[in-house]
């Protein structure tokens, strides 16, 4: 069984985003990200200051607007409006979750999809379903990077996604089926899960709920990636998977922390310098 080292693949990751970032600003090109915080979620704070750090190291000017919980969604769109024809702003991110009584799905739409770097926007969902995209959401992204740099083959492999959100499940579907995988989702409606899961040879798990990932449900060998996030009973960060339990059936497994979780930021930068390079083309 291999640990799969998310921070050694990002680390590797970082390295070539920072070069790159630099060989465009010899070019006279700087590369900006705009993050939008509303409100006070501590675990939204903590995001963009890591997000922030992220910049740093890799030679992205950040820009934060860090705006009052009672910001009203046409504030909110004002600012993203200013930022979309800014042409120092080659980026831009509202971190979610908003305040309840924000529009969530207006604010995401309003963003150009062109600066649209957690690939949220209809129109570039839309590119990935088709294959021509120029951003992928930030943790599947993430995830194939992982499996690529293990030397993990996705062709022709079974792989089974537990979850079907907008964020994670539904493009890590897509993603493994472009790299050739024959792909099932599954989601809290499917019958017999254990016997769906068993048959994977790649895993992930983007559930949220802690340890759900039993041994039962992981065949001989197979690749587990844990996406979860989540705190055990005794307050302790753990993933989707029963790891202590579950690793020694896996030849390769995420850990958590320290598996998905520091690519995510790492993709984010990735479709920063993405977008910069697309408007030094125009």
């Amino acid at each position: 069984m291999q640990i799969i080292d998310g921070k050694a693949v990002s680390a590797s990751v970082r390295e070539r985003i920072k070069n790159e970032v630099e060989a465009l600003k010899n070019m006279g090109k700087e590369t900006g990200l705009a993050v939008i915080i509303v409100g006070n979620d501590p675990a939204s704070k903590v995001y963009v200051n890591n997000k922030k750090k992220g910049c740093e190291q890799v030679g992205i000017n950040s820009y934060e607007y860090a705006l009052p919980e009672e910001t009203t969604t046409q504030e909110l769109l004002q600012l993203i409006n200013r930022l979309n024809s800014d042409t120092k702003v080659d980026g831009i991110l509202c971190q979610l979750p908003l305040p309840a009584h924000i529009d969530e799905k207006t604010v995401i739409n309003s963003i150009a999809p062109e600066k649209d770097v957690d690939a949220f926007h209809p129109v570039n969902t839309g590119h990935i379903m088709i294959g021509d995209y120029s951003f992928l959401p930030c943790t599947p992204a993430g995830i194939i990077e992982m499996l690529k740099f293990y030397g993990i083959e996705i062709s022709g492999k079974e792989c089974v996604v537990i979850g079907r959100s907008n964020i994670v499940g539904k493009p890590m579907a897509m993603l493994l089926l472009q790299n050739n995988g024959t792909v099932t989702v599954c989601h809290s409606k499917t019958e017999n899960l254990a016997e769906v899961t068993r048959r994977a040879d790649i895993l992930v798990a983007a559930v949220g709920k802690a340890n759900f990932v039993t041994p039962d449900m992981v065949k001989d060998g197979a690749v587990v990636i844990d996406v979860g996030m989540n705190r055990n009973a005794q307050g302790k960060l753990c993933g989707d998977a029963d790891f202590e339990n579950v690793k020694d059936k896996c030849s390769y497994i995420t850990p958590v922390p320290g598996g998905v979780g520091p690519m995510t930021i790492t993709m984010l930068l990735n479709n920063t310098l993405t977008a910069s390079k697309n408007n030094t083309k125009q």
